[in-house]
């Protein structure tokens, strides 16, 4: 088989290779606590992963990749109201997403109705036609993506794959510039377009209870993948996703303990960035929010987190 130049690239460059490059290098104690960290009560457990109760009729499949499992990669999620379920992401392989279906199914007594994708990378969107067919009794799920999430999945999401681009083909175009709303009675999910990770990131968001799936914009404990990453843009999007009150972030690709981010800790991060921006030669600050977007969890002396998150050294060259 032959891949060309850009195929490499793209597959190299990819959120799997990314954790695959991670795992490499972390250290195994760091990597057993990923699989075993839990913010919810766990209602499955799998090699691939934790499906967690996070509020009333929302769940978080938070995956665990460092366990040589490559069915799911990325986290995802359920949102069940009394008329439509929500089944957040459609993973790296079809096995995935029809095992999220069918926990959907266990829990809910129903198949998703609805299916939405946070951006287009292959960990996020590869497994989708696993929510269709008889594996899941004939479901036939709204698919929900932004028009460029389409375009970019069926572009250079490598090998090709018909049955993914035949669920994608009827999907319900969502705004690229307006935010939208999922109303699944009793939940209502706002969709939220947004870019930094890759120019086709959209939130899912929950005003009551206050709950983010944020797809790849939020990485916790672990360093971004930027192969797409608009540093700026990213910055902006991390800190447009902060909310005033105590909300539950599932990041897309973390440790179940996923942050909960309060006015304070909020106004502790901002602190923390002023306060190193304050003595930073001003061509190194301008380079601060490609850093430090990613960590909402400043330590409790004010500093920036960043090491602590990577528990280890910056790259040389940065300083905290």
């Amino acid at each position: 088989m032959t891949v060309s130049r850009r195929e490499f690239i793209a597959q190299s460059g990819s959120c799997a290779a990314h954790l695959a490059l991670v795992g490499a290098v972390w250290p195994a104690a760091a990597q057993r606590m990923w699989s075993e960290s839990n913010r919810g009560s766990i209602v499955a457990r799998e090699p691939f992963g934790n499906l967690e109760k996070i509020s009333d009729g929302v769940w978080a499949l938070i995956s665990t990749p460092f366990n040589n499992d490559r069915t799911t990669l990325s986290n995802g999620g359920i949102i069940a109201g009394r008329n439509g379920i929500l089944a957040i992401e459609g993973f790296n392989q079809q096995a995935g997403a029809t095992w999220l279906a069918a926990k959907t199914r266990d829990l809910t007594g129903k198949w998703p109705t609805h299916v939405a994708l946070t951006h287009y990378h292959g960990d996020h969107a590869n497994g989708l036609a696993g929510y269709f067919g008889l594996a899941v009794g004939g479901n036939k799920p709204i698919v929900r993506s932004t028009q460029r999430t389409r375009e970019l999945v069926v572009e250079r999401n490598k090998p090709a794959d018909p049955s993914r681009e035949s669920a994608l083909k009827d999907a319900v175009v969502l705004s690229g510039s307006e935010p939208t709303t999922i109303d699944l009675g009793g939940k209502v999910v706002r969709v939220v377009p947004r870019s930094g990770h890759t120019d086709s990131d959209v939130s899912l968001e929950l005003e009551d209870p206050s709950i983010v799936f944020a797809g790849d914009l939020l990485w916790n404990g672990i360093f971004p993948n930027y192969v797409d990453a608009v540093p700026t843009k990213l910055a902006t999007a991390v800190r447009e996703l902060r909310r005033a009150k105590d909300t539950t972030y599932s990041p897309g690709t973390a440790p179940s303990r996923a942050p909960r981010i309060t006015t304070a800790t909020s106004q502790c991060s901002a602190r923390s960035r002023t306060r190193h921006e304050s003595h930073m030669r001003p061509e190194r600050a301008s380079r601060m929010p490609a850093l430090h977007s990613h960590c909402l969890r400043p330590s409790a002396s004010g500093r920036c987190s960043t090491r602590r998150c990577l528990g280890r050294r910056l790259p040389r060259g940065i300083k905290s």
